[in-house]
């Protein structure tokens, strides 16, 4: 096993489990209710981890790791429909509901 992914925020630790997953590729979770612990343990030791059962499975799923953080920092968008403008989280026009693309 092999540790691809750990943060502080619990939600986005879960949302990576979650890409990683949809790619058919088993995970495990660690560190899922150590922040309890914060005091005896560093606050960094108990943040929760996504590892990778198979450690063949590692590279594919650092690379999934790296896209979604990649995506996080794009740019706002505005429709090609209806000239609204768009946060860079959706992929569809809220007002119109058009393609990003």
């Amino acid at each position: 096993m092999k540790m691809v992914y750990t943060n502080q925020n619990q939600l986005l630790v879960s949302n990576v489990k979650n890409l990683i997953e949809a790619e058919n590729i088993n995970t495990f979770l660690k560190n899922e209710y150590a922040q309890g612990a914060i005091g005896e343990i560093s606050a960094i030791d108990s943040w929760p981890e996504v590892w990778v059962v198979d450690d063949s499975d590692y590279k594919r799923a650092t690379e999934i790791v790296s896209l979604s953080q990649r995506n996080q920092n794009t740019a706002a968008w505005t429709c090609k429909n209806c000239a609204e403008q768009n946060d860079a989280s959706f992929e569809i026009c809220w007002y119109c509901q058009s393609d990003k693309g």
